[in-house]
């Protein structure tokens, strides 16, 4: 049998080392966090939330503003190629050029109209600004925009997020900035 012999003046430990109580204190055990200090903690990632998201969402959108500003220049530049390849003539749409694949950045494939050798009926889908004048005296160009919805005159709800072509090139930009 084994014995413990308790030295005189000591107690027993009861309590895991390094959380005993001492003399004098309330405890010197962790403890855990109070609900208002967590409601805090949370009201300020809500506030932080509330300024950042907004924020990023603006960044994301100027990107994906100059990805169809640079997409709509290399288009126009293949346009520009297939003009002076084939006597002067623009496609009927952009399958007979090389930028056919490119979509914009929620998906949709750019728009073409090509307004000089367009008949009549074609001359209806013409983009046309708040007066109602054409864009453009060559060609339309434009991306749907982040609703995948447009209408000719830019003045229509469904084309205010469009991105068109206008001035004849001379402009790349929203269509509610036009």
């Amino acid at each position: 049998m084994i014995y413990l012999i308790q030295i005189a003046g000591s107690r027993p430990n009861r309590h895991p080392a390094g959380l005993a109580r001492g003399p004098g204190s309330a405890s010197t055990l962790p403890r855990g966090f109070t609900l208002i200090e967590l409601l805090v903690v949370l009201a300020m990632i809500v506030a932080l939330s509330a300024i950042v998201i907004p924020v990023y969402q603006g960044y994301v959108d100027d990107a994906r503003l100059a990805a169809v500003r640079k997409d709509m220049a290399l288009i126009s530049v293949h346009l520009d190629r297939f003009r002076t390849d084939n006597a002067g003539s623009l496609p009927d749409s952009l399958a007979e050029t090389p930028a056919s694949h490119l979509r914009d950045p929620w998906g949709n494939p750019y728009q073409f109209l090509n307004i000089e050798d367009a008949d009549t009926a074609g001359l209806g889908m013409v983009r046309k600004d708040k007066n109602l004048v054409p864009l453009n005296t060559d060609y339309d160009l434009y991306s749907k925009g982040k609703d995948g919805e447009s209408k000719a005159p830019l003045t229509a709800a469904a084309s205010h997020d469009d991105i068109v072509r206008a001035n004849n090139g001379a402009y790349i930009g929203p269509a509610s900035d036009y």
